[in-house]
């Protein structure tokens, strides 16, 4: 339990630096604004492209680990989505914004950090290989979803043009993409510019962990506190529990099974305030449900890594 603990305080202490920041008015809301907005369009995206334009893709990208995750994310999306509706009477707009809640876990500022942290930067490996399709997938689905619930009737050109402009309107997308580019072609970066990238990502997880802390401060929990529990159920239980079965049913390797669960065992990421707030609905539920999830998952995670092999 003392090796847990000196595994995840440190992320959580940053979280908590920023938190107190913005509490004291040591730090301003402007400021959060401003570094979350470095992290999130610039320097995440940043090292998401390296770490897949340099990413061995026949290591990372194990089919049945990705299946594992991917079936567990959409379970928690659908079961956010029904919960939404038919336990607490929620139209359907929101009921799309509180499923993408269950459905993005925060697998950057927080998955990679515990990851890290536990296993080393070697164990990353199989992180990065969600991570490429995470984004992508979440937001396909729920732009998708939500389009649909949104635009009755709409063509089907139309509705996909939609979707399309709005993913690739993502700075985490552009990335990644851009990182496949690069790695598919085997093209070799300038010294000068591979080196300018790691000043970049070594101050992203850091920069992102602290500025969270800001934006959290924005989210204390008002009403709605049993859709929140909801969600922070979905995102904290049920998403990792799936994984963990078929990840077993599977026989994923001791990495590949580690990144999965844990990946998945994350609470919701602030993307999903993000969803919400794009369209306006459920922020009040995305907001708190970033602020109450990410406090419990400090419990969370310390009894997956005490039960992971």
């Amino acid at each position: 339990m003392q090796a847990i603990i000196e595994v995840i305080m440190p992320v959580f202490l940053v979280v908590g630096f920023g938190y107190t920041a913005v509490w004291r008015g040591l730090f301003s809301s402007a400021g959060v604004d401003g570094l979350m907005s470095f992290t999130q369009n610039f320097a995440i995206p940043c090292l998401l492209f390296q770490a897949i334009s340099t990413l061995d893709l026949s290591q990372g990208f194990d089919p049945w680990m990705m299946f594992s995750f991917y079936t567990g994310a959409a379970s928690g999306f659908a079961a956010g989505l029904f919960g939404a509706r038919y336990l607490f009477g929620r139209d359907w707009e929101d009921c799309v914004a509180i499923g993408f809640c269950c459905l993005f876990s925060n697998s950057l500022m927080i998955g990679l950090a515990i990851t890290e942290r536990a296993y080393g930067t070697d164990a990353l490996t199989h992180n990065y290989a969600l991570v490429a399709l995470h984004s992508p997938f979440c937001y396909g689905l729920g732009i998708t979803v939500m389009e649909v619930v949104r635009n009755r009737g709409k063509s089907p050109t139309q509705l996909s043009i939609t979707v399309l402009r709005a993913m690739f309107q993502n700075a985490l997308i552009i990335g990644i993409a851009l990182g496949f580019v690069v790695n598919f072609s085997d093209i070799n970066l300038p010294i000068a510019l591979t080196d300018a990238l790691d000043m970049v990502v070594r101050a992203a997880l850091p920069a992102a962990l602290f500025g969270m802390g800001g934006v959290l401060f924005k989210y204390r929990p008002d009403g709605d506190l049993r859709t929140i529990g909801y969600v922070c159920g979905i995102s904290l239980l049920l998403h990792p529990v799936i994984v963990w079965f078929l990840g077993s049913y599977y026989d994923l390797s001791s990495s590949a099974f580690r990144s999965a669960v844990i990946t998945a065992a994350m609470p919701t990421g602030v993307n999903g305030y993000v969803f919400a707030n794009m369209y306006g609905r459920a922020r009040r539920v995305a907001a708190s449900s970033v602020l109450l999830g990410t406090a419990l998952s400090i419990f969370t995670i310390s009894l997956w890594l005490l039960i992971l092999p």
